[in-house]
């Protein structure tokens, strides 16, 4: 049996986690979270210890492994800026990582976390779930040998409350801003189907939204993300929280369902030994990292949606 630790017990991602575990056969043998809502484990794993203290988790972390139990993975659902300091802890303790997107927030860290695997001889898996979609493969095969290139624009809104600002996924040093903490599994899922970009322009940058555009091996991408109610299209508002699009030289990519299983399904092909490793997530943090520090500009490519955001 699989046995894994679990840092972010609390965390929103952590229950989907917690039943690829379950759901993959494994055993979670020991959790943490510094705040203590965590009953969902009692669906899951209820005789799993759990710390509050991470000083005290590293300890029983040190005497399971000293006492013989083994832990094979630590799946890693802390807050983003915190995923680097956690996978050098697994790593260090003997253990391979599983960690949430963004792997890191700035390209450096995946080169430093490159040498710790060399050191220690453990490694890191990270999820990128979109990869696993049959929609998304698909729509790779469909355009892998095209000669052209194609129009790609994305435009995914989802509605966040007042509490998301005050959390650490408001301050962009702890979340890397809305581009990275909602839109890092789309620019990868982007660079998987039509290959790594050359161009990143800035065309947006705000607390509650981000726009931009991308030049990628073979498309042309323009880009709108948002977590603000208000910029979601008058024919969903009222009826849905969340728009999610992604239209190809015009024609509307459908992938709004199959996606409740993909974190099992990431889980699966890890234990399996195909999980995706540091190289696979350079492209898109390298994206991230660009966007966040590039100035901003305004061109004949901005998204409708951005524009209108602008002139409200």
């Amino acid at each position: 049996m699989t046995t894994y630790a679990l840092i972010g017990a609390a965390g929103y991602i952590a229950p989907r986690h917690m039943r690829a575990i379950a759901e993959t056969g494994g055993k979670l043998a020991v959790s943490y979270d510094p705040n203590d809502s965590v009953g969902i484990m009692d669906s899951h794993f209820p005789d799993a210890e759990f710390f509050t203290q991470f000083e005290l988790f590293d300890r029983y972390v040190d005497q399971l492994r000293r006492g013989g139990t083994k832990i094979d993975y630590m799946s890693i659902c802390s807050p983003n800026y915190l995923h680097d300091a956690h996978c050098r802890f697994a790593l260090r303790s003997g253990v391979d990582a599983i960690c949430e997107k963004p792997l890191v927030l700035n390209p450096g860290d995946i080169d430093e976390l490159a040498a710790i695997e060399q050191d220690t001889g453990r490694r890191i898996s990270t999820i990128l779930q979109l990869r696993l979609h049959p929609a998304i493969i698909a729509l790779r095969d469909r355009f892998a040998n095209s000669k052209k290139r194609h129009k790609v624009e994305l435009t995914y809104i989802t509605s966040r409350g007042r509490w998301y600002h005050t959390s650490w996924k408001g301050a962009d040093a702890k979340s890397g801003g809305v581009a990275t903490n909602i839109g890092v599994h789309f620019f990868d899922m982007l660079s998987f189907v039509f290959g790594p970009a050359s161009r990143n322009e800035a065309h947006l940058r705000e607390a509650e939204r981000a726009a931009g555009s991308l030049e990628c091996e073979r498309a042309d991408v323009s880009w709108f993300l948002s977590l603000d109610r208000n910029d979601l299209p008058d024919s969903v508002k009222g009826k849905k929280t969340t728009y999610r699009s992604i239209t190809v030289d015009g024609e509307e990519v459908e992938f709004s369902e199959g996606f409740t299983d993909l974190h099992t399904r990431s889980y699966e092909e890890i234990v399996a030994g195909r999980g995706f490793r540091l190289d696979e997530v350079r492209p898109s943090i390298d994206i991230v990292s660009t966007f966040r520090n590039a100035p901003i500009v305004r061109s004949n490519g901005v998204h409708a949606f951005a524009q209108k955001a602008m002139h409200r």
